[in-house]
């Protein structure tokens, strides 16, 4: 015992390593003495002095079963100082004892965090009113207690060959393709990092393109979302230190939905995905088309309306792009700023740069007064895309279509569109086409732009390749 005593100690370097326990006693009951080693800050020290230390010291039974003295929840042994080692870091307690060569794991783990709250990116008018938080094992009683099937399976990965990250894999045994499952893990432990601390991290290790503008692994922070995807088939990806999880794989329409889309009636539902399509299509052409039509284009506008944006322009010196780039690069830095500086004031800052900047510029004659109705629009629209990652996406690839269209006009704007259409159709998430089910077409719900009544939605995702394709229950 001496020698494993000493050589926990030299690797903690205790005592100069003030978060390390070390608690020697003697067991009478089996004449042995022990030393117990623990980390305070991620242990729970009622569990180790009430369930762990006052039973082996007040035990009165001949008996040299350590697992029988102690109540404990869960104990573990091993004879590896590694495992050891990796138990203790995760707030475990390690029992070593005379003439023994077996380390005794008692499950005392308790990490400090902030209870369970709203979601903060995510937000609905109906359903659960809980987001994940930093916690994992909160995380996964979240999802459990809307999923009661001894199908639902939870796998542990270690990541980070310092750091010895852990990942937990969700899915559904039943509906989960082996396929997929298989390729999720093998990204999982090909990971070759020092450390992986938290699932955003992680995502940018496991997607196909690393470079791309658009995600290919969804994140959401809600567990009744990350429950409905397990049901249809598809893998969820937990972590300490993460609010939120990943889903794989996922599509473009994935990024598209919204948490409300289902728990609204079937037209309230469709309607706000009618406008959250149509917030996507003014944010990436509404300035490109203003400046295609004005530079290369002017038949196509009225000749009232084409007199009142020649008039509006007059005193402006700057070029109908530069006044769009710089109306935008301003709009960008409002809203950036907004995130980061304090919660209480920051709506403050964003509402009122925004129309301080705007007043400002169009009476100082830097832009005109309709560009700062297309930046406006364009901002507000970008606003009803809830995914942060679509919404990203769309809002850089919006100064690619802005450029295209000031050099070659609407021609600019198709070729771009055609370009960027072709790019993301050849885009696949762990084997799912990124278009799927609409491009190409799967037999499952036709959950795309609209969605069906709930009971039509009879099949799942068919680019998911569940084991079980229809969604009713099984008469048995």
């Amino acid at each position: 015992m001496e020698i494993d005593e000493e050589r926990m100690e030299q690797i903690y370097n205790f005592p100069e390593n003030v978060d390390l326990i070390v608690r020697k006693f003697k067991i009478e009951s089996i004449g042995k003495k022990g030393v117990l080693f623990s980390v305070p800050s991620i242990s729970d020290s009622y569990v180790i002095e009430e369930e762990i230390i006052k039973p082996l010291l007040s035990s009165s039974t001949n008996s040299k079963d350590i697992p029988s003295m102690v109540s404990v929840s869960s104990i573990n042994e091993t004879k590896e100082v590694k495992e050891a080692v990796k138990s203790l870091n995760i707030g475990e307690t390690l029992l070593l004892l005379e003439g023994s060569r077996t380390v005794y794991l008692f499950r005392t783990s308790s990490v400090q965090g902030r209870s369970i709250e709203k979601p903060q990116n995510e937000t609905t008018l109906f359903g659960p009113k809980e987001s994940f938080i930093e916690r994992v094992d909160a995380n996964i009683s979240l999802v459990r207690k809307k999923i009661r099937s001894e199908d639902f399976i939870v796998e542990k990965l270690i990541v980070g060959s310092r750091s010895n990250n852990e990942v937990y894999v969700l899915y559904n045994k039943s509906l989960v393709n082996d396929k997929i499952l298989k390729e999720v893990k093998k990204r999982i432990t090909a990971i070759d990092k020092d450390s992986v601390q938290n699932l955003d991290l992680l995502a940018q290790l496991i997607e196909e393109r690393k470079k791309s503008l658009f995600p290919t692994v969804l994140q959401t922070e809600r567990p009744d979302r990350a429950a409905s995807f397990l049901e249809d088939g598809f893998i969820v990806l937990l972590m300490n230190n993460s609010p939120t999880c990943l889903i794989a794989p996922a599509t473009f329409w994935s990024f598209f939905h919204s948490a409300d889309d289902h728990y609204l009636r079937f037209l309230n539902g469709n309607f706000t995905r009618f406008l959250r399509m149509l917030a996507i299509f003014i944010t990436l052409f509404t300035p490109s088309i203003y400046i295609a039509i004005t530079n290369y284009h002017i038949e196509m506008i009225p000749i009232d309306l084409l007199l009142a944006i020649a008039g509006a322009r007059e005193m402006v010196p700057f070029p109908a792009i530069v006044e769009l780039l710089i109306m935008e690069t301003a709009f960008e830095l409002i809203r950036e700023a907004g995130i980061r500086v304090p919660t209480p004031i920051g709506p403050t800052i964003g509402i009122v740069g925004a129309l301080i900047l705007g007043q400002a510029a169009v009476e100082a004659n830097v832009v005109s007064p309709i560009v700062v109705i297309v930046v406006a629009l364009t901002g507000l629209s970008s606003f009803a895309i809830s995914d942060v990652n679509l919404n990203y996406a769309l809002r850089i690839t919006r100064f690619g279509f802005l450029l295209s269209a000031s050099l070659f006009g609407i021609f600019g704007m198709i070729l771009c569109f055609i370009f960027g259409l072709s790019y993301l159709s050849v885009f696949k998430s762990f084997g799912a086409p990124y278009f799927a089910p609409l491009a190409p077409r799967y037999k499952s719900s036709g959950d795309t732009l609209l969605r069906k009544v709930i009971s039509s939605e009879r099949f799942r995702p068919g680019f998911v390749k569940p084991k079980d394709q229809k969604k009713q229950a099984q008469n048995k």
